[in-house]
Parts: C-alpha cells; sequence; structure tokens
C-alpha cells in the first residue's frame, strides 16, 4: 500500500490483482456507471460467439454453460469478497462478474437448434430487469454476507430470467420472427 504524503490524506487502496481482475471482469466495472450493464453485454456476446464458433451439440452447449454459470459463481464470491473489503464497501459497483454469472445462467439451456439471437437478447433484457428490480426472494439474498451476499441476487436474477426465458421458447415466442 502507497503511503500518504499529507497525513490527512487516505493512502492508495491496496489491490489483490487476481480479485480485482475477475471481480472487475477484467476492468469493465471500473468504468463506472452502466458497468454491470456492459458486463452482462460482453456476457452475452462471448456466450453467443462460443455457441457459434464451437457449434456445440445443445447438449454439450448446456454443460458448457452451466460449467461457466458455476466457475463464475465459485471465483465471483471471493474476489467479490476481496474487492469489496479493500474498498470498504458492501456491494461495490466495480464488482461485475456478478452479472457476468447471472446472465450466463440466464441463457442455461437457451434454444440452440438453430442458434436464435432473439432469446440471447431476450435473456439479457430480462436479467437486467431482474437485476435491476429484483423481485422476491432476489433483494433477501443481497443480505448474505461478503462475496455470497453480492453474487447470489444476481443467480437469483439469472434463475428467473432463466425461466422466462425457458418460457418463451416454450411457447414458441420467437418462431413467427425467425
Amino acid at each position: 500500500m502507497a503511503e500518504a504524503t499529507d497525513p490527512g490524506q487516505r493512502s492508495s487502496v491496496s489491490r489483490t490483482p487476481w480479485a480485482w481482475l475477475a471481480g472487475t471482469f477484467f476492468g469493465i466495472g471500473m468504468m463506472g456507471k452502466g458497468g454491470g450493464t456492459v458486463a452482462s453485454v460482453a456476457a452475452a456476446a462471448i456466450w453467443y460467439a462460443a455457441a457459434y464458433y464451437l457449434q456445440l451439440s445443445t447438449q454439450n452447449l448446456f454443460v458448457f454453460t452451466l460449467v461457466a454459470a458455476a466457475v463464475a459463481v465459485m471465483i465471483g464470491i471471493p474476489a467479490g469478497t476481496i474487492v469489496a473489503r479493500e474498498l470498504g464497501k458492501k456491494d461495490p459497483s466495480q464488482v461485475v462478474i456478478d452479472e457476468v454469472a447471472g446472465q450466463i445462467i440466464a441463457l442455461i439451456g437457451a434454444p440452440t437448434n438453430p442458434l436464435n439471437w432473439k432469446y440471447v437478447v431476450a435473456s439479457l433484457v430480462l436479467f437486467r430487469l431482474f437485476d435491476i428490480f429484483k423481485p422476491p426472494p432476489v433483494r433477501q439474498l443481497e443480505a448474505l454476507p461478503a462475496g455470497t451476499g453480492i453474487m447470489m441476487d444476481d443467480v437469483g436474477a439469472g434463475i428467473y430470467a432463466l425461466i422466462m426465458v425457458q418460457l418463451l421458447h416454450y411457447v414458441h415466442a420467437f418462431a413467427r420472427f425467425s
């Protein structure tokens, strides 16, 4: 940690590099307002590109997405805890790995045969709406301690969005727009 030159001046924040890299999703969280939305868009775009270029079977893409979501959560909890502690905030806006995890969860089981960008956009919009409005019990999940609380409200929002995307697929919501 750097020393302050003036006794009344606060010293700079000590940073744990891996936690900041993961927690801010490679710096996206440092952009200020809208970082969570940008991180969600980035996650959806990365997922879509992976689905398109890897051309995995529906089952393999499902497993790939499930594993990616689990990894984001498992890395996000300790990273969010560390960044929050280093900033002295309960849920700092710089931590956006939670939005990445929630967005990936919203994409689990997204229709891929054929790959349909409309469901990706729907998952993004629905996830952001559930993340912003936090219907019960999503808001209550924020009360969990440290990085767990940072992550779990977005996991809950992602699950709500996942359910809605599956319902949209079930009723063939975008079939007439193909």
